[in-house]
């Protein structure tokens, strides 16, 4: 997993202080009962899918996936995943036999984490 130093901390999360901009994933919004395995992580090489992301109408989690525009280069931008919100359900991520690409991520930008390893990087998650 690489570290990205514009990525928003546990604190900012929790606190809510994290903007959120469309497109944005929906789906349940119940509190998440017990932390996941692992956890979605966004690599660098995200695109953003000019501003349609295709894992984005996978989550099943409202706002936990979410839009993040790029200030160097406007209009362009990329996904984020919130952690406290991350069910590790893999839906971002499937793909058919043989690496065939059936839905989730076209570039491959999106890392399955064990939560250990997320949590050594970023800060161990309250829920």
């Amino acid at each position: 997993m690489a570290t990205t130093t514009d990525f928003p901390s546990i604190e900012e999360f929790a606190a809510g202080k994290v903007v959120k901009q469309e497109p944005k994933s929906d789906g349940q919004t119940s509190k998440r009962k017990r932390k996941p395995h692992i956890i979605a992580f966004i690599e660098e090489n995200c695109t953003g899918c000019a501003g349609s992301p295709a894992c984005v109408e996978y989550c099943p989690v409202e706002d936990c996936m979410y839009w993040v525009p790029d200030a160097d280069h406007p209009p362009f931008g990329r996904i984020e995943v919130d952690p406290l919100l991350c069910i590790g359900c893999k839906l971002c991520t499937s793909k058919g036999p043989d690496g065939m690409f059936l839905e989730g991520c076209p570039w491959d930008a999106i890392e399955l984490v064990p939560l250990a390893e997320f949590e050594a990087t970023y800060g161990a998650l309250p829920y």
